[in-house]
């Protein structure tokens, strides 16, 4: 069995991407030369799957070859969020932004975005960042109306709520609650607003059983708004989306090739965890092709209940790279901050992992000097990990500087110093 989206069903897509990249890109015409790959012969999966994993260090490392286009016809610049390490760099022609557009018509028409709509992104669309921009495309494209107030000030948020009565929302989470104590310590009846739903984005909101996590639970108790989970990256230049049932993250199957593997990097089975694999369609400025995200997904198959025939899968469960063996327990960070955002009295966080003389992982978690329910916070996380972590205070604005980083476009919850 394998989870590897029907070659048939966009074999044409992707036979032109092969085609293009093995034309036009320097690193695929060296690593095909070198791997002595045949395009055309790559009838089916197992032939496809003899083409080497293109890894984040590759783009790190070979950046400029990654380039399929002359300089002078990449319109936009952006860099990744550097998650992972440092960010990478990354270019759109005209097609690419029209493809990015297209992305994400298809992902707000899922939601239930019409052309009717209104819809306000409280997201950047400076800062090199990518979303910000295929947000703004996606909902012109499709017709709808846009109020830009961008990142923060939750006081032009609600003002523009009151002034044009939007019906839905772009934003990170943690955000949503932000906005949420800005109204209620001003006296808004945010719960009576126009406001019916809100596509998330930055943070998972679900569990790998389609069950909301604690920071998505939190929210609906707070505010009883519909809340669609996706998940997206710059290198992919594609959005996996929920639809009203809320099982799982659609692909796009014309505009992107999707494979999720385990450690030998065979296909896993529906209801197992792989990581992400992906081969971008209709990519012409820096296409990729068999490229790791690093991200560890739940594979859910095709099914569902709204009749969409494309792969679903989990919002990322952990990083590759940042999972933890803790006194020889696995664990995720995301596993962490669902139990810390669980306990409602801790406000704010960071935890830090590192390792000890022995090379062996460690984590901190960093919660402020003020904290009275220590003990309970260290029982809570002992019983949900079944391991002991170490609590350390420490001032708030420490804890904010390392939360929110000048360098970073998104909370950063997690410091990996191994």
């Amino acid at each position: 069995m394998t989870n590897f989206y029907d070659i048939n069903k966009n074999e044409e897509l992707l036979k032109i991407q092969l085609s293009y990249v093995v034309a036009n890109s320097p690193f695929y015409k060296k690593r095909f030369t070198d791997c002595k790959i045949d395009i055309e012969g790559i009838p089916s999966y197992e032939e496809f799957r003899k083409i080497p994993i293109t890894t984040k260090e590759d783009l790190q490392h070979y950046n400029q070859e990654f380039i399929a286009v002359p300089k002078d016809e990449i319109i936009d610049y952006v860099t990744t969020s550097g998650t992972l390490g440092n960010p990478v760099s990354f270019a759109l022609n005209d097609a690419d932004l029209d493809r990015l557009a297209e992305n994400e018509r298809q992902s707000f028409e899922m939601v239930g975005v019409k052309k009717s709509s209104v819809v306000q992104l409280t997201t950047t669309l400076d800062r090199r960042f990518m979303a910000g921009m295929a947000y703004f495309l996606g909902l012109r494209k499709l017709g709808a109306g846009i109020i830009r107030t961008g990142s923060g000030l939750p006081g032009l948020q609600w003002e523009s709520i009151e002034r044009f009565q939007p019906g839905f929302l772009v934003a990170v989470p943690s955000f949503l609650l932000k906005m949420i104590d800005f109204a209620r310590q001003n006296g808004i009846d945010y719960k009576s607003s126009s406001i019916k739903a809100t596509v998330c984005i930055g943070e998972p909101l679900r569990n790998p059983d389609f069950s909301l996590n604690s920071l998505g639970q939190k929210l609906k108790d707070l505010w009883d708004i519909e809340l669609f989970s996706t998940y997206a990256s710059t290198e992919m230049g594609t959005a996996f989306t929920e639809c009203e049932f809320h099982t799982g993250n659609h692909s796009l199957p014309d505009l992107i090739f999707t494979e999720v593997l385990d450690e030998n990097a065979d296909a896993v089975n529906p209801g197992e965890i792989g990581e992400l694999v992906v081969t971008p369609l209709q990519t012409q400025t820096m296409p990729l092709v068999r490229f790791a995200t690093g991200d560890m997904v739940k594979f859910y198959g095709e099914n569902c209940e709204c009749g969409r025939k494309s792969m679903r899968i989990s919002t990322p469960v952990g990083r590759k790279k940042q999972m933890i063996k803790l006194k020889g327990t696995t664990l995720y960070p995301q596993q962490i901050i669902n139990l810390l955002t669980a306990f409602h009295s801790l406000k704010i966080f960071v935890i830090e992992a590192s390792s000890n003389e022995n090379q062996t992982d460690e984590i901190l978690i960093r919660i402020p000097n003020d904290f009275t329910e220590t003990s309970k916070l260290q029982e809570h996380l002992q019983s949900g990990l079944k391991v002991k972590v170490t609590l350390e205070k420490t001032s708030v604005e420490k804890i904010e500087k390392l939360k929110f980083p000048r360098e970073s476009r998104k909370p950063k919850l997690f410091h990996d110093f191994r």
